[in-house]
């Protein structure tokens, strides 16, 4: 599901059953994150698929990348591994008002 910015945040700050994703390539993810993301590459192919399988589906996935266009096809991929909940945020990280923080 896209959400905007705004419902992404508003939803994710209500959720304590969140994880925030990061789809993007560790170069990217090393340029800066949303805070407390973790991040698997969508481009890992295979790996990508084993990774996502590895974490707890009961869980609320809150997906971003660059753009929005990764992001937007990991949800949809998470969706077919069976994952309820994957939120895309619309405009990536490129449109992303907030902090940005140094991955630890």
């Amino acid at each position: 599901m896209n959400l905007t910015q705004e419902d992404w945040i508003s939803q994710f700050e209500a959720d304590e059953n969140a994880v925030i994703l990061d789809v993007r390539t560790e170069d990217e993810y090393n340029d800066g994150i949303i805070e407390n993301a973790i991040n698997i590459d969508i481009h890992k192919g295979q790996d990508f698929i084993a990774e996502l399988e590895s974490l707890d589906k009961n869980k609320n996935y809150y997906v971003y990348c660059r753009s929005g266009a990764r992001s937007a096809k990991a949800c949809e991929i998470m969706k077919e591994l069976g994952f309820e909940n994957a939120f895309n945020l619309l405009g990536g990280i490129l449109d992303w008002d907030g902090e940005v923080v140094a991955p630890e």
